[in-house]
């Protein structure tokens, strides 16, 4: 019997996330030029993050409750929600999201659905993350600085779509936490009892997929 990869709305273990080491990746191609400069281009222009959640399993059952979830999913076969433990929140580490935290888009008195995103840096070098996986209810939202209920959060999509598109020229800003969409990115789960004994840890990387 055959299965189609999808994505399972789950979240992967949270005690054993907390303490998963890992974080973002970018690949760049340089040359290095006879006159000994670099010529250095982006291959992708965004980030892809990598973590290894082994380091988070701190006790047998931990790990059984891994080997349980890695099996529902099918292994790599199926993505689900991953809480990074050093950036989930669209506001700094410690601060409590804000519906002034990101600026979403400009409303034109027509588009009700608007897409979430972080922005890493300032100016012409900022990075603008999409955030496909928002925690539905820690989603706050603001029109022109004032806080608005009137919307609802797609749960494909994780987009913010109002009841009433928001007049043209207003500032539309949000503020969330959010999971990272991943997936297994291993075919074999090596586990041994052993780890809780001779200072083992077991290996489980994850990689970040297209939410």
């Amino acid at each position: 019997m055959s299965e189609f990869s999808s994505f399972h709305d789950v979240r992967f273990p949270l005690a054993v996330s907390f303490g998963a080491t890992g974080g973002p990746e970018r690949q760049n191609e340089i040359v290095t030029l006879t006159s000994g400069r670099e010529r250095r281009n982006a291959r992708f222009s965004g980030s892809r993050r990598r973590y290894d959640a082994g380091t988070g399993v701190r006790s047998a059952e931990q790990l059984a409750e891994v080997v349980a979830f890695f099996e529902a999913r099918r292994g790599s076969l199926h993505a689900f929600r991953f809480r990074d433990p050093f950036d989930m929140k669209s506001c700094a580490f410690a601060a409590v999201p804000s519906p002034l935290d990101q600026a979403v888009g400009m409303g034109d008195g027509v588009t009700l659905r608007f897409s979430l995103a972080k922005t890493y840096g300032e100016g012409a070098d900022a990075y603008r993350r999409p955030i496909g996986k928002p925690v539905a209810d820690s989603v706050r939202v603001a029109i022109d600085g004032v806080e608005t209920a009137a919307f609802t959060v797609d749960a494909q999509s994780g987009e913010v779509v109002f009841a009433e598109a928001p007049a043209d020229g207003a500032a539309i800003s949000a503020g969330f936490e959010f999971d990272v969409p991943v997936r297994f990115d291993i075919a074999h789960l090596s586990v041994s009892l052993t780890a809780f004994r001779a200072g083992q840890i077991p290996t489980i990387p994850l990689i970040e997929v297209a939410p």
